[in-house]
């Protein structure tokens, strides 16, 4: 089965690549890697914003990590020139979640994104991973994640 039908089956259409909101770019392809710029925690109606540990409960978190994934690939989507079946694999995830400082599930929140990614790649989306705190997060959002991908 392909990405795009895995995605299908899963109810998902990727969006366009999310825009840069500042000096930067949404991906720099170098060899057979891509790496995404962090992407924010956004749905249809705009950024999914708050705290975990305070007013975002841990499922929600992983909703919205889950969302993060989204917009990777379609970030990946579009370094690829359109054609998902060129990623050979998720290298890495680096997930940022907006805490409060005794807040310890952040694996948990991430999960959301790693268990989505498993999903749609199969074994190409079994990747290393870091999932940390963070005081805050661009716009007041939830989570950010940034990835790495292997591309043919």
């Amino acid at each position: 089965m392909t990405i795009e039908a895995r995605l299908s089956a899963l109810g998902v259409t990727l969006p366009a690549a999310p825009a840069p909101v500042a000096n930067y770019v949404g991906y720099v392809v170098t060899g057979n890697l891509v790496h995404i710029s962090g992407q924010i925690s956004a749905d249809e109606n705009g950024p999914i914003k708050g705290k975990l540990g305070a007013d975002v409960p841990v499922e929600a978190g992983a909703a919205a990590a889950r969302r993060c994934a989204i917009s990777l690939l379609s970030q990946v989507k579009a370094a690829c020139g359109g054609d998902l079946e060129k990623i050979v694999r998720l290298v890495k995830l680096t997930g940022f979640v907006n805490s409060t400082p005794d807040f310890t599930d952040q694996p948990k929140v991430i999960n959301g994104a790693s268990d989505f990614m498993v999903e749609v790649l199969g074994d190409k989306g079994r990747h290393a991973r870091a999932a940390v705190s963070a005081n805050s997060l661009p716009l007041g959002v939830a989570v950010e994640i940034d990835a790495i991908f292997e591309i043919a």
